[in-house]
């Protein structure tokens, strides 16, 4: 699934974003990615989606080799990726099922198929009494759940979601890591960034991988936050 072999990112003013990263993630897993802002969580998920390159070392997503010389078919790798982002990137004027079906138009099913799919994907995430409300007239955990919906609808094999609790409270953020978590039953793999760590507790954590300053200070499987 993912496959990092002494993976470094270092940016052009000569910050060292993420150094000598090795490490493996297999189909279905969850992983909680932990540490403080600007620890190389955010640079991490960039190279996972191909927006960003290594600058030394391997990198393979879905079988996919992450590098420069890889843009077309990493423009392609990115329709079997759901990411989701806690500014949730929904466009105002659209109501939730027209934002779900913007996430669709890149795989080219036609538009009924393409309905079917985004009202099947808001079902599942609680808001099919919402298909038609503008999303601005969303609640935060609303509009959230609407990204993950446009995440999902594809269909992922990958599932990138990048500190999705930052902007909710308490009880949305822990319906949003519930729902996240239970997509890994369907052998996809979800990788979240949080700094909620005190919200994990009741959420089973197969996995938690820690960065302080671009390095890895902690990888364990079954693991509890400190």
């Amino acid at each position: 699934m993912i496959e990092a072999k002494g993976i470094q990112l270092k940016y052009p003013d000569g910050t060292m974003a993420l150094n000598d990263l090795s490490f493996t993630v297999g189909k279905g897993e969850l992983v909680y990615l932990l540490g403080p802002s600007g620890s190389g969580k955010t640079s991490l998920l960039k190279l996972l989606l191909g927006l960003e390159f290594p600058t030394a070392g391997e990198l393979r997503v879905l079988g996919q080799a992450i590098t420069k010389r890889e843009t077309n078919s990493i423009r392609i790798l990115r329709r079997k990726i759901g990411p989701v982002s806690q500014e949730f990137n929904l466009i105002k004027g659209r109501n939730a099922l027209e934002n779900v079906m913007l996430g669709l138009r890149i795989l080219g099913i036609p538009p009924g198929l393409m309905e079917a799919e985004a009202k099947k994907a808001l079902a599942r995430v609680g808001l099919e009494h919402k298909y038609y409300s503008p999303v601005e007239n969303l609640s935060w955990g609303e509009r959230q759940r609407v990204a993950i919906a446009r995440a999902v609808a594809r269909q992922p094999k990958l599932i990138l979601a990048d500190e999705p609790t930052g902007n909710l409270d308490k009880d949305n953020a822990l319906q949003v890591l519930n729902l996240l978590a239970s997509f890994v039953n369907e052998d996809t793999t979800v990788i979240i960034t949080t700094h909620a760590t005190h919200l994990m507790r009741g959420i089973p954590g197969y996995r938690c991988m820690e960065l302080n300053q671009g390095i890895m200070i902690r990888d364990e499987k079954g693991c509890r936050p400190h």
